[in-house]
Parts: C-alpha cells; sequence; structure tokens
C-alpha cells in the first residue's frame, strides 16, 4: 500500500483517487477550494440550479470504465443518464436552422442537404471521414496510453491532407493544414459548414486558423458516438465520483492549499500545506502543470514537452427565466457569430471580445433544475478572451458584456431577455479565482500535430514519483480526456 497525495479534488482528482483507492492504496486530496468539482460546479439559488462548467457529456464509456473498475456497477445506476436529440439546434446569421441529430452521421447529412442544399451533407461526410482516419490513428496514443517516449509520431498531422498537383506539387513542402483550411478547401468555404466545423474547435478552446486539422476528430467523436446529460445537471457525475472515493476510504481535506511538493534525496516524498508537511510516497498533480513545475518557484526540474498551448477563457450567463420553457425547445442552441472574422481577431488577441461570437444556449428540460414548472433555467457561454487579454475585473465590462450577448441571441429569435428574473455573470476571471487556471483559459484536448505543439505533459513528470493528470497533462482537457489521464496514471502506478 503507498501513502498517495493528490493535489486537486477536480474531476481528474476525483477519478483519480477513486481509481487508486480501489487498487488499495491509502489517498489523501488536498484541495483548495471548499469543495471538490473544480470546473465541474453548481450555482443554486431560489430554486433555480446551474451547471457553471462543462454541461453535456460525450464518450460515456470513460465515465461507464471508471464505474465498472471501480465498483462495478453500471454508471446508469450512479447517474441518470440520457441521450440529446437533436443534438444541437444551430442558428446561423442569415437566418437558416438546421437541427443536427444525436449519433447519426447519416441524418446529419441528410440535416445538411436539406439546410444548405444538396452536396452539403457529402462534404461534410468526407471530412468526417478524414476525422476517422485521425481517430483511428490517435485513439490509442493520445487517449489510452501513456505519452510514448518518443512522441515523433504523433509530430505529424494523420489529417489526409490531399496531393498536390501541377505546379503546386514542384513548389516544394507545403506547411501544414488547420481547421480553417479544412473548412476552406474541402468544404469549400461555405460559411455554413465553415460555422459547424469551427464550433467545435472555439468550444474546446482552440483556435481555428492555428489548431491542426486532426481536429476534425471533435466532431467526428460527437456525430459517431454521441452527446448526453447527466439529470440533474453534471454536478451530479462529480457528486456520484465523490461518494465512490469516499466508499473506497480516500480522506478529503478541504480549504487545504499546497504550497510545494516536497522532494527529498531526487523524489517527490510529500507536499507542504498551511496546516503542516503531509508525507506521502507518490504525489499526484491534477491542478495547473506549468503552473505547479515553474522551476522560479517550485525548484523542480523544467517538465519535457510544451504543455498546454495559451488558450481563450470561457464567459458563461446563468439566467433564471419566468415562464414555462417553450415546447420543442432543444436542449442545445448554438447561435453562430454574425462576423466569423472579428471573433477569429478576437480572440487571436484584439483589444476587446467580440460583441457577437457563437453561443451556445443550454435549456435543458430537467425540473430539479428550475422552481416549478412555470420557469426555465438557462445557460450562455462563449469563447472569449482570457483575463488578461481583456480585463474582465474592469468596471461595468462583464455586465455590458452580457447585455451584447443576450441582444445577440434575441436576435436570432430566442427572446430571453423579456423573461428574465435575475441572472448572474461569469467570467475567465471568475474561473480563474474558483480553479486556479491561468488567465482563467480552457484546457484544450491533445491533438498530433506539427511539431508536437499540441501535446501535453507527459503523466510522469521528471521527478521521480510525481505525476500529472488534468488537463494540462495527457491527454488534454476536457471531460472525457481527464478522466483517461486518470485511468491512465493510476495503470502507471498498478495496484498496492
Amino acid at each position: 500500500m503507498a501513502r498517495i497525495v493528490i493535489i486537486g479534488a477536480g474531476m481528474s482528482g476525483l477519478a483519480a483517487a477513486s481509481r487508486l483507492g480501489t487498487l488499495g492504496h491509502r489517498v489523501t486530496v488536498c484541495e483548495a477550494a471548499g469543495t471538490y468539482g473544480g470546473m465541474v460546479g453548481r450555482y443554486e439559488r431560489d430554486g433555480f440550479a446551474f451547471d457553471t462548467g462543462p454541461g453535456l457529456l460525450t464518450l460515456p464509456a470513460v465515465y461507464r470504465d471508471l464505474a465498472l473498475k471501480t465498483g462495478r456497477e453500471p454508471l446508469e445506476q450512479l447517474v441518470d443518464l440520457a441521450p440529446v436529440d437533436p443534438e444541437s439546434r444551430h442558428l446561423f446569421p442569415d437566418g437558416t436552422a438546421v437541427d443536427l441529430p444525436n449519433a447519426s452521421r447519416g441524418g446529419v447529412s441528410q440535416a445538411l442537404d436539406a439546410a444548405f442544399g444538396a452536396g452539403s451533407g457529402a462534404r461534410w461526410s468526407e471530412v468526417m471521414n478524414h476525422g476517422r482516419t485521425v481517430w483511428e490513428a490517435t485513439r490509442r496514443p493520445l487517449l489510452e496510453e501513456p505519452l510514448p517516449a518518443d512522441p515523433t509520431p504523433l509530430h505529424t498531422d494523420p489529417y489526409p491532407v490531399p496531393p498536390r498537383r501541377g505546379l503546386l506539387a514542384r513548389l516544394g513542402r507545403p506547411r501544414p493544414w488547420t481547421l480553417a483550411d479544412v473548412a476552406a478547401r474541402e468544404l469549400g468555404g461555405h460559411p455554413g459548414l465553415t460555422a459547424l466545423l469551427h464550433e467545435h474547435a472555439l468550444r474546446f478552446g482552440l483556435h481555428p486558423h492555428t489548431a491542426p486539422a486532426s481536429a476534425t476528430v471533435l466532431p467526428y467523436m460527437e456525430q459517431s458516438f454521441g452527446v448526453w446529460y447527466v439529470r440533474g445537471g453534471l454536478r451530479a457525475l462529480a457528486d456520484a465520483v465523490h461518494r465512490r472515493c469516499e466508499q473506497r476510504g480516500v480522506e478529503f481535506r478541504f480549504d487545504t492549499a499546497v504550497t510545494r511538493v516536497v522532494v527529498e534525496d531526487g523524489r517527490a516524498r510529500g507536499v507542504e500545506t498551511a496546516a503542516g508537511r503531509i508525507d506521502a510516497d507518490l504525489v499526484i498533480a491534477a491542478t495547473d502543470a506549468r503552473t505547479l513545475l515553474d522551476p522560479r518557484s517550485s525548484g523542480l526540474p523544467a517538465p519535457a514537452g510544451t504543455g498546454p498551448v495559451p488558450a481563450p477563457g470561457r464567459f458563461g450567463v446563468l439566467l433564471a427565466l419566468r415562464g414555462p420553457r417553450p415546447a420543442g425547445t432543444p436542449h442545445r442552441t448554438v447561435v453562430h457569430a454574425a462576423d466569423p472574422a472579428a471573433e477569429s481577431a478576437a480572440l487571436a488577441g484584439a483589444a476587446a471580445p467580440h460583441d457577437r461570437p457563437t453561443v451556445q444556449v443550454l435549456r435543458p428540460d430537467d425540473p430539479s433544475l428550475r422552481p416549478d414548472d412555470g420557469h426555465e433555467s438557462v445557460v450562455l457561454t462563449a469563447t472569449v478572451p482570457a483575463q488578461g487579454a481583456v480585463d474582465w475585473t474592469a468596471p461595468g465590462v462583464a455586465e455590458r458584456y452580457a447585455d451584447r450577448l443576450l441582444d445577440h441571441v434575441d436576435a436570432a429569435g430566442l427572446g430571453l431577455r423579456e423573461r428574465v428574473l435575475w441572472r448572474v455573470v461569469r467570467t475567465p476571471e471568475t474561473t480563474f479565482r474558483e480553479t486556479g487556471a491561468p488567465g482563467g483559459s480552457v484546457p484544450a484536448p491533445a491533438l498530433a500535430g506539427p511539431a508536437g505543439e499540441w501535446l501535453r505533459l507527459p503523466n510522469e513528470s521528471p521527478t521521480p514519483g510525481l505525476y500529472l493528470v488534468g488537463g494540462s497533462a495527457h491527454p488534454g482537457g476536457g471531460l472525457a480526456r481527464t478522466g483517461m489521464s486518470a485511468c491512465i496514471t493510476a495503470n502507471l502506478v498498478g495496484p498496492a
């Protein structure tokens, strides 16, 4: 039995703790905040409840595996899991609307043909076929196994770029394709199809003009394996994993910030907290790895690899609405940016966020999130520059931007503003304050791409006895990937 200290009780920390507790280790989790879940938070007021982080789950197989490996029971016995159908409704600036079915690539193709004209679905399907090529090439090394000692094969984008012909073929080696190149060259620059492709990147904190073409794996995974909702909100998933940790004897110390990883004789031997030292045989960091391992403050060896690429943040507006949820309202609506070029420029470092960006509107039909059927809880989310690129704490900045988002979605026909009882605005600075994520940035997924710049830090750090999990470690951000990070690391540690 090893004594293991886990730094951070976010989803990766919870998943790692439950797995390691099941393997027979003595696990202590230190969390700087007063509760668990990290970015999977919850806000409650006046009978309303809201997810303050992600609201939908992809690749639930990750948490099905967690439930089985730590308790021999299906995930559906721990949470009420339901597929979302339609997966999303998309509203475009020209007034076009399209509903995309869940986990049906054929159905998506038909819907795109109906919305954008014959042949649109075939174009999209061909790109998704290339996304499948990326999935098959990277699934094991990027999602299921530790980052290889020689990650060079992952420094090449597996997206099958069409060969150049004629004069272009004689001009030398082309630069690697980005996701924007895929949209321009494979989707013909069609504004609607381009917006669909780019939205997946934006939602994961990726910039379409810099993200590699392998990012096509993101829509491929959603449209192939489906999108799911947890009744009660995704916080219910965090509750379930926390309960599993307690059942496996994991000790939690909340309001306990770790100030330093203790290294003796070249090996991690525990952590220092304000309450004193906690000795351990192994330390697992489920926090931002770049901050933890900064040699200027930690004294630890600098990690190999690039770690997280600087990423934007999320801006959210929690809306408590009077009046019932209208019949036929989809769970998820995406209102696309009025000016995609301006949105792209803002995320690339402009002085202000785009006034009318791509906005995700989540409207779950879940009685547990509202006081009664005469009210509705709604969450608006947009990807915006992180704290620092924009000062979200400056007087009036956040509230004025929330007003602009409401105007934007209402111009698309949602009619929310007139029903607002109250609202709560959350900025990247809120995320930073609650989780410590630098600038409140969105942890992006690992991708195969040029020079390995889209990979994340290996789960085994340069310091023996110190492991890394979570969004800044392999295989990157998102609920599914952080769960995989915990699984990979638990397998590296092994049973007691």
